[in-house]
C-alpha cells in the first residue's frame, strides 16, 4: 500500500512540475512577442524621425523669403510644420506627427536681416 502512495506523489509531483514549466514556457513567449513588438515599433519611430530629419534639412535651407511665407502652423504632408519668429532674426521651427501630435524635432534657425529692411 505504501508503494501505491509513494507512485500517486511522484505523479502529483510531476503533474505540479509539468505544469510550472508550462506556465514558465507561456510567459517566456510572451515576453519574447512583447520585445519584438517594441522593436518594431521602435523602428518606426525611428524611421519616422529619419524622414522629418531629411524634411527639416530642406528647411534649413530655405530662404529667409520662404521661411516667412510659412509662418505660423500648417500641415506639410504626415506632419505639422510650426514656425515661429520671435525675433527679426530668429525662427523656431518644429515639425510634429500629424496623428500622435508629438513632437519629431525642432531647431531654431538664424537669418540675417537683409540692409534697408527694419
Amino acid at each position: 500500500m505504501r508503494r501505491k502512495t509513494r507512485l500517486g506523489v511522484v505523479l502529483l509531483e510531476a503533474m505540479v512540475a509539468l505544469t510550472i514549466l508550462t506556465i514558465a514556457a507561456l510567459a517566456s513567449a510572451a515576453m519574447v512577442r512583447q520585445a519584438l513588438d517594441s522593436v518594431r515599433h521602435a523602428q518606426a519611430v525611428e524611421e519616422d524621425v529619419r524622414k522629418a530629419s531629411a524634411f527639416m534639412d530642406d528647411i534649413a535651407l530655405w530662404p529667409r523669403a520662404d521661411l516667412d511665407r510659412h509662418l505660423g502652423n500648417r500641415a506639410e504632408g504626415p506632419w505639422r510644420l510650426s514656425i515661429d519668429r520671435p525675433i527679426p532674426t530668429l525662427y523656431l521651427v518644429a515639425l510634429t506627427d500629424s496623428h500622435s501630435r508629438r513632437e519629431l524635432l525642432h531647431t531654431a534657425l538664424y537669418r540675417s536681416v537683409p540692409l534697408g529692411e527694419p
